[in-house]
């Protein structure tokens, strides 16, 4: 049997992000938060690449230009 949760004094920058978020999501504020609750109570599991492939283009993340000499540096300076 489905139960009414309810989070009273939410601070008004929270609230403003999550309805930010919900618009992305194209989902209702109420659903959002549904998703985010469905989301820590599930059981972990891990993404395949291919998940975290679309996942990264999905946000349109960008990596920059200089990034492979990032990586360099770093995996020679061990």
């Amino acid at each position: 049997m489905p139960v009414n949760l309810s989070i009273k004094n939410a601070p008004d920058h929270v609230v403003q992000r999550l309805r930010e978020r919900a618009q992305r999501n194209h989902r209702s504020l109420q659903g959002e938060l549904l998703a985010i609750i469905e989301g820590a109570v599930s059981e972990d599991r891990r993404l395949t690449p291919a998940e975290v492939l679309a996942e990264v283009r999905r946000l349109g993340l960008k990596s920059p230009p200089d990034s492979v000499l990032i990586i360099r540096a770093a995996r020679d300076g061990r």
